[in-house]
């Protein structure tokens, strides 16, 4: 489980990247932050509070600061009175600017920081937004192997000893690459796009049983891994069952949700023989011909339905004709 998201913590992580600097006299670094989303304070400055998003991180831009600038002591006061009493995580001022004295006066009797920044207004929006949509995306831990195969994602799933491990070894060796091998950690990004890369601690090892951990990029070289890759099938092994039901045609596509994002399935049984290796680049590749819009099973269906057809009507022909 993730820490909570502090202020005190966002300004550690991103002093640097952001260029931060806690405005002296404010408090209240240990505020969570409850929301990935970062705006302007807007028409709040106006007096309209009706759609105010105050959960939110605020920025005060050059426009923000000398709007407040141009308007008389008294009525920025009452503004800002007003603003600082919704639950504002904190205030981010851009450009190195000073906040008014009144600013930062009602933010500390509020209890909210004000953190400076020498960076431009739409710098910090574009540095700062991908960091806390990452640090805010639904995240999961899955049990399985994910390799990158022709530049897609495989997640290889089934019971412990079935052989994902071994499966993902031979791939590397054909020139594939491993992302993350027992523990796999899968991150939601937008509504359907679904990340996977391994634990930090444990993250291009490889437990193989009978030989024990193999460190895959010393073996087989820097290029046999990666960081991160999407994940885009899922492909369960099974013991070989005969009773088992399987799709064999590939026309009753099989599919599974993890985090809300729903991806194509396919059940491979294994029985001794099966090359599981070259099956997993056929359906890396098959996957790929489907993103170009070519189906083998739709166009075997179509081929057939057609042939069906065609020997339909001449056997209709041949009934009917009684000359």
């Amino acid at each position: 489980m993730k820490a909570k998201l502090t202020i005190g913590r966002l300004v550690e992580r991103l002093r640097d990247v952001l260029a931060l600097e806690v405005i002296t006299g404010t408090r209240g670094l240990e505020r969570e932050i409850g929301s990935p989303n970062v705006s302007s304070p807007g028409l709040v400055l106006a007096g309209y509070v009706e759609r105010f998003p105050a959960h939110r991180l605020q920025v005060f831009g050059e426009t923000e600061i000398s709007y407040l600038a141009s308007l008389q002591e008294a009525a920025r006061r009452e503004i800002l009175k007003t603003y600082f009493s919704f639950p504002i995580p904190a205030v981010f001022v851009t450009k190195s600017q000073k906040p008014p004295e009144e600013m930062a006066e009602l933010a500390t009797a509020a209890g909210v920081p004000i953190v400076g920044s020498r960076l431009k207004t739409n710098e910090f929006y574009s540095r700062i937004k991908p960091w806390l949509e990452e640090e805010f995306a639904p995240t999961t831990t899955l049990h399985g192997s994910l390799a990158d195969i022709f530049g897609v994602g495989l997640l290889f799933v089934g019971r412990s000893g079935i052989g994902k491990s071994e499966c993902v070894l031979d791939l590397v060796e054909r020139g594939h690459r491993l992302v993350a091998d027992d523990v796999v950690i899968a991150t939601r990004r937008g509504t359907e796009v679904l990340l996977g890369r391994g634990h930090e601690l444990q993250r291009h090892y490889m437990e193989i049983r009978g030989v024990g951990l193999v460190d895959v990029p010393s073996v087989f070289g820097i290029r046999a891994v990666r960081q991160q890759k999407r994940i885009e099938v899922i492909v369960e092994l099974v013991d070989w069952d005969p009773e088992l039901m399987v799709d064999r045609t590939g026309l009753d596509r099989e599919g599974t949700t993890i985090l809300d994002v729903t991806l194509p399935k396919i059940t491979v049984p294994l029985n001794p023989g099966k090359n599981i290796t070259v099956i997993a680049e056929v359906i890396a590749m098959n996957h790929l011909l489907k993103y170009s819009g070519v189906d083998a099973a739709e166009r075997f269906n179509e081929r057939l339905l057609k042939t069906m057809r065609a020997a339909s009507e001449v056997r209709r022909y041949l009934q009917e004709d009684y000359e």
